[in-house]
């Protein structure tokens, strides 16, 4: 009998442990790899995240015909899909991969209960959304680690699979309806950032070999913005484009950078055991501060727009805008303006920054956000990132400031973080709070 691979974050044919246990559970290798296009997801297709998915899927589909077989698409709940898809075809079982979401759990009890109805099983399959999954490692007591340090001890000593070869000799059952891979514009309207990065499996590996090649410069230069010397796997990774667990093997741990480096997949690991432990941290705050946060409409925009008149912040919120991509240090920057500098809700952050993001991920950017707010998993939830103090560490001579806000590249060296200490005219705006007083306010709130 046949068997269904459904495709979720996972949109590739290398190290797809999701698809080759599907290809196993199958006579004569009659796989049926299956995406649907989710009604339920509607929300999150913006426009940024919907080409790069446009253009994942089409690569999909490319490994896939390679492979012998070829990608099917379906629209609407999927749930119902599935559960007809496998009763046109007489599958055995369907396979998935495991993720952490509470929808993903939701979908995941719907697809047992729909598919057990019919006498059929699903196989859900762990480590392939992350190196590490959920549950693997967790404290003596408690059902999971609430501080990273611990957790990246033993996480490090996880013996993880070698990575899988694509399939080679897979066959779509002959009757099925293969449908259409979807254009960009069949999934959200709206433009895309003008420097968003090409999605696909292809784009993905060509990526990593390059990062890999360069590796060794992770080390001196992850923090620096206009060297730009971090590895930008994260869209692939959030859709699944290359496997975490093959990223971790292939760095190792041969150089300090590369351990460096794959320490931040543990960080990535470490948000998916949070958020799975602790659904609600989606939308609620993971540790309860009391705040009582501000709400000015004309702030917030102003963060959003990238004109706060603080330079670091509004060149990190250009970038975003410009490439659907931010440095993981302006990321830090930009969130602790908004949530302690302004004094905003990190709910409205963590909504922009999905609605650009082309790896906007749940389980890392609400939880990076409600760690840089106080109110996640940071040890030291009071503390305050002075941006210009950040800026004059990370960007010194003002490089990655002068590329992204033009209006101040005749400042020369560190002079172009604080404008406002300058003399000329520029067409750029006074600060929107003074952050001294912001810093203190926000304390004084906290009751710190």
């Amino acid at each position: 009998m046949p068997t269904i691979c459904l495709f979720t974050r996972d949109l590739r044919v290398h190290d797809q442990p999701v698809l080759r246990g599907a290809a196993e559970g199958a006579e004569d290798g009659q796989v049926v790899p299956l995406f649907v296009v989710d009604d339920a997801m509607r929300g999150f297709r913006v426009p940024n995240r919907a080409r790069f998915l446009a253009e994942s899927l089409a690569d999909l589909d490319a490994g896939l015909r390679a492979a012998g077989a070829r990608l099917v698409v379906r629209w609407g709940d999927v749930v119902e899909e599935v559960r007809t898809l496998a009763g046109e075809v007489g599958a055995s079982a369907v396979h998935v991969a495991g993720d952490v979401s509470a929808y993903a759990g939701r979908r995941r009890k719907a697809l047992e209960k729909a598919l057990g109805d019919d006498d059929r099983e699903l196989v859900v399959h762990d480590a392939v959304v992350t190196v590490v999954s959920p549950g693997t490692v967790t404290p003596t007591s408690g059902d999971h680690f609430k501080i990273f340090t611990p957790y990246h001890r033993k996480w490090a000593d996880v013996e993880t699979r070698e990575p899988l070869d694509p399939p080679t000799d897979l066959t779509l059952p002959t009757k099925v309806r293969a449908g259409s891979v979807p254009e960009a514009e069949d999934l959200a309207d709206g433009d895309t950032a003008p420097g968003l990065m090409p999605g696909g499996e292809g784009a993905a590996r060509e990526r990593l070999q390059d990062w890999l090649d360069h590796i060794d410069d992770y080390a001196e230069g992850q923090d620096l913005p206009a060297r730009d010397a971090t590895s930008r796997l994260s869209p692939y990774l959030h859709f699944g484009c290359v496997s975490p667990t093959e990223i971790a093997r292939r760095a190792g741990t041969s150089s300090e950078a590369a351990a460096q480096f794959v320490r931040q997949l543990a960080w990535r690991d470490f948000h998916h055991q949070t958020l799975a432990a602790v659904p609600r941290a989606s939308a609620e705050d993971y540790r309860d501060r009391g705040d009582r946060w501000r709400r000015d409409d004309e702030e917030f925009a102003a963060w959003a727009e990238g004109r706060t008149g603080v330079p670091i912040v509004d060149a990190g919120m250009r970038q975003l805008h410009h490439e659907g991509w931010m440095h993981n240090r302006l990321r830090l920057i930009t969130g602790s303006f908004l949530a302690k500098s302004l004094y905003l809700d990190w709910r409205l952050g963590a909504r922009h920054f999905l609605d650009h993001l082309v790896d906007g991920d749940v389980a890392n950017n609400q939880m990076n956000w409600q760690w840089v707010a106080g109110t996640g998993t940071d040890t030291r939830p009071n503390r305050v990132l002075n941006p210009i103090t950040q800026a004059k560490r990370y960007d010194p001579d003002g490089e990655y400031v002068r590329h992204w806000v033009p209006e101040l590249a005749e400042l020369e060296g560190a002079r172009i973080h604080e404008p406002w200490k300058q003399s000329g005219e520029f067409d750029y705006p006074a600060p929107v709070v003074d952050l001294d007083e912001a810093g203190s306010a926000f304390r004084a709130a906290r009751g710190a």
